[in-house]
């Protein structure tokens, strides 16, 4: 036999050995982000995209999928624009692996994976987002994710006024803690899984000392509505708008008492009294856990930047005094996704953690106040909101 035919023959049994190898790699896995992501600038002062890569194991007799990694590419670029470990997934999935475990998918089970990107100085946007998992599998294979494509949202932040009038208010829960129950919380209503705190800010007034509470307080399992420094703070339109929902009347909770189960995954559920307003095609802003009896608006009232709504205080759920605030789609808590946004001008007063919010370990001391513009505050940081001209 011709010993070109015979070599020919190889090559051509190789080809068909690697093409059945790459297609039984093929990860065995549904991968999706739900909804696009898009670019805003944090208190930072970098740029970052923040979204779920949603992975679900089909299959029944697959065993448990471990993730090796995740690396993301921008605009079918050959060098990664963010790589994670196996060791950073088990830090940014939910559910969150038990103790240091790496993550493992089981049989017909999913998990989400928060993605915090933070994109290179002067490096211009994505349009498009690839990713590639590579996975470790029970039968001691190996299988590849390559692909989920996600077009970005090319739409720029709102850019919107205080919430506030005045004062200096630490942004707890905020934007890039994957582990907060604002980003953290899936709400699954009526066929829809939706993230509508995704970017929400819960902002508790603080005084000079980053102190929650009034100084001459001696037990904190005991405090008053009046001992918190943002209780009944003037709560303010951030931009020209429709009121679409409102409610008060509701009852406030003593300050860190226990907290019952909502009675649903909606803003009656949730926010207390509260107030929502249309600020502009498909973006709603919500003001939440508000004094019982000081909403001053209607359903349907238009109203003007800086006219007061409400004042600041613990109704709804609610474990202390606090204002929460988002953007979203629609006007309802259900089936509404988390905006990003901007706040037009505030000073960035330096990080505080929740133990020196209440006087414990070391005493925050405030950074010289570094005026940002058009940026969103990021988790755990102070700021302070320009008096109103």
């Amino acid at each position: 036999m011709d010993g070109r035919f015979l070599r020919g023959l190889a090559v051509l049994l190789s080809c068909w050995t690697s093409l059945a190898t790459a297609q039984q790699a093929l990860a065995p896995v549904e991968a999706r982000v739900p909804f696009a992501p898009a670019v805003f600038v944090g208190s930072d002062g970098l740029t970052h995209l923040a979204y779920e890569l949603h992975v679900t194991s089909i299959y029944g007799d697959t065993g448990a999928l471990m993730p090796q990694g995740l690396d993301v590419y921008a605009d079918d670029g050959r060098t990664p624009l963010a790589s994670f470990s196996a060791a950073d997934l088990a830090g940014m999935s939910r559910p969150a692996p038990a103790g240091h475990a790496p993550v493992a998918i089981a049989d017909g089970k999913r998990v989400v994976f928060y993605v915090w990107l933070t994109l290179p100085a002067g490096k211009a946007a994505p349009r498009v987002l690839r990713h590639r998992m590579p996975f470790a599998t029970a039968k001691h294979a190996t299988a590849l994710l390559d692909g989920v494509r996600v077009p970005l949202d090319t739409a720029a932040p709102t850019v919107i006024g205080p919430p506030l009038r005045g004062g200096s208010w630490l942004a707890h829960e905020g934007p890039g803690n994957a582990h907060s129950h604002h980003w953290g919380s899936l709400v699954a209503v009526n066929g829809q899984l939706t993230i509508p705190q995704r970017y929400a800010l819960d902002l508790v007034g603080v005084d000079a000392r980053g102190h929650a509470m009034r100084a001459g307080v001696k037990d904190i399992g005991k405090t008053r509505h009046a001992d918190w420094i943002g209780y009944g703070a003037d709560v303010l339109a951030v931009a020209d708008g429709v009121v679409r929902d409102m409610r008060d009347g509701e009852v406030e909770h003593s300050p860190l008492s226990p907290q019952p189960e909502p009675e649903s995954l909606t803003a009656h559920g949730l926010f207390g009294n509260y107030v929502v307003l249309e600020i502009g095609p498909g973006v709603y802003a919500s003001y939440a856990h508000l004094q019982r009896g000081s909403v001053k608006v209607h359903a349907g009232e238009h109203v003007r930047r800086g006219q007061l709504l409400g004042r600041l205080g613990q109704s709804g759920s609610s474990a202390a005094p606090h204002l929460h605030f988002q953007l979203s789609t629609a006007a309802t808590f259900e089936g509404s996704e988390g905006l990003p946004f901007a706040f037009d001008r505030f000073d960035l007063l330096g990080p505080e953690t929740e133990a020196q919010l209440f006087g414990q370990g070391e005493p925050w001391v405030a950074s010289p106040a570094r005026h940002r513009e058009a940026q969103l505050p990021l988790n755990d940081v102070v700021i302070g909101f320009p008096a109103p001209r």
